[in-house]
């Protein structure tokens, strides 16, 4: 801890193996159930939701002058000093929502962890806090939507994460600053917030006071205390200079808390906002271009161009999920796929068959994602993908020629990312390679209940596959070796 740094008052450590330094922190180490359970789902669902229109960063872009949603505004909804964001809501209201079959959905679709933006930029909190007024227990849906969700994710044994976002909060509302608009009314400072420059608080003029960071805190450790989650993931901003002693208090608080109860427990984070090896790299919609040694994330979802609910979604094709769910993972990834409910907390239909799909798949090939660990190499093919942030196909680019591997136990899964003509080659079991110490003794193909023939020789292991896959996307074979020997992981 920096000799000039206090922490807050209110702040008492709780007893456990971890202090507030990297140097300590970095004694932390990713339970197992996160690198066994590869797919997660994310929801983002607020007052954002109202509206669907846009994305779900409709309260900042409202109040920008120029912009779509500002014409759409005034248009829809008239002046923004008579209706401004804290109007949607009364209008935010859940009236459908039924935390149990949500649980049920994502369960069948294979995840086996959830996590809920329990707070956005908007400052909107989905807990019952003691620390605003501007939740959904005393407004709104007027029910803890993070509790009533945690209780039923539990309840089909999946793990139950949060998401806080609240750090952008400094600036969220900066541009309702500039004209008359509610943003400007005193009676609603404790919603709108500070709403300083963003510009000067990203050149580092404005940086976030002591008042705002311990009530980021203060409420980041309410969650962590009321709720227990098992995830609890950062959005970016967070690696400003100002919140850097605060990440180490909650990061300590936290797998202290963990440590007392019993349970692994993940942060995720974004760009270099916390050192290797105290925490989980989480990259938003992008992924990495190689197997890396400590496990990460993938963070995107089923929707093109918003994470909140819109009434004209562009989504992605459950082919193209799932090759990215296999490309992630056979670099020692996670997928964390995000979906955005309706107001009324009903999930729309061609999300619930996006997730369905893919639950569909993964029941036949799961054996060769949950669990599995990186082989020497990820993968092979002529396909590389994008690996940049914010870069993602609408449908699935990969070819018959795209293999990945994954491990587990004494076997090798080597899935082919499209259905091949007849033959699948594997070029990197090739006797003359010997990236696999043992000659293979068997190839079975997951779903399909015959037997199928291959020869290995330095081309590699020729499979000769059935006349249809017995999965609607990328197909996976089952791998042994002689003298039941694992293959060597990376």
């Amino acid at each position: 801890m920096k000799e000039d740094f206090k922490p807050p008052d209110w702040f008492t450590l709780p007893e456990g193996p971890f202090e507030p330094t990297w140097e300590s922190l970095r004694r932390y180490e990713v339970p197992d159930w996160f690198r066994d359970a590869k797919f997660g789902i994310f929801i983002h669902w607020g007052p954002y939701s109202v509206p669907a229109f846009g994305n779900e960063w409709y309260p900042r872009n409202m109040y920008v002058k120029g912009s779509r949603e500002f014409e759409h505004h005034l248009r829809t909804y008239g002046p923004h000093k008579d209706f401004g964001y804290k109007d949607f809501i009364p209008l935010f209201t859940a009236e459908k929502w039924d935390p149990k079959e949500w649980a049920r959905l994502f369960k069948r679709a294979g995840a086996r962890y959830v996590v809920l933006v329990a707070e956005h930029h908007d400052g909107f909190a989905l807990w019952d806090s003691s620390l605003t007024r501007w939740c959904a227990t005393k407004m709104g849906p007027k029910r803890d939507i993070v509790g009533e969700l945690a209780e039923a994710v539990r309840e089909e044994g999946l793990v139950f994460g949060v998401s806080y976002h609240r750090a952008e909060h400094w600036w969220f509302f900066d541009e309702g600053r500039k004209f008359d608009s509610d943003v400007n009314d005193p009676q609603y400072a404790d919603l709108y917030g500070p709403a300083q420059p963003r510009d000067a608080a990203e050149r580092g003029e404005r940086p976030p006071d002591e008042e705002f960071l311990s009530d980021w805190l203060r409420r980041a450790c309410e969650l962590v205390d009321k709720y227990r989650p098992q995830v609890f993931w950062f959005d970016w901003w967070i690696e400003q200079p100002a919140f850097e002693p605060y990440l180490r208090l909650f990061a300590a608080y936290y797998y202290n808390r963990a440590a007392q109860w019993g349970v692994g427990v993940v942060i995720n984070y974004k760009h270099q906002a916390f050192p290797e090896g105290t925490a989980v790299l989480d990259v938003e919609r992008g992924k990495l271009d190689d197997i890396r040694p400590l496990p990460w994330q993938t963070d995107t979802s089923v929707c093109l161009r918003s994470w909140g609910y819109i009434r004209d979604h562009e989504y992605k094709s459950p082919d193209a999920l799932v090759d990215e769910l296999v490309d992630i993972v056979s670099k020692n990834g996670n997928l964390l796929l995000n979906i955005g409910p309706r107001p009324d907390g009903t999930i729309p239909e061609e999300q619930r068959g996006i997730l369905l799909e893919i639950g569909e798949w993964l029941s036949v090939n799961g054996e060769a994602i949950y669990g599995t660990r990186p082989w020497r190499v990820y993968g092979e093919g002529p396909t590389r993908g994008e690996y940049e942030q914010f870069k993602e196909p609408k449908e699935s680019s990969y070819t018959s020629e795209d293999i990945r591997f994954t491990v587990k136990g004494g076997a090798l899964y080597a899935i082919l990312l499209d259905w091949p003509k007849g033959r699948a080659l594997i070029r990197s079991l090739s006797t003359h390679l010997r990236l696999s110490t043992r000659p293979v003794r068997a190839v079975s193909l997951l779903g399909h209940e015959g037997s199928v023939k291959w020869t290995q020789d330095e081309r590699g292991l020729e499979v000769e596959l059935p006349p249809s896959p017995p999965s609607k996307f990328a197909h996976a074979l089952r791998v042994e070796f002689e003298g039941h020997q694992p293959p060597q992981p990376m």
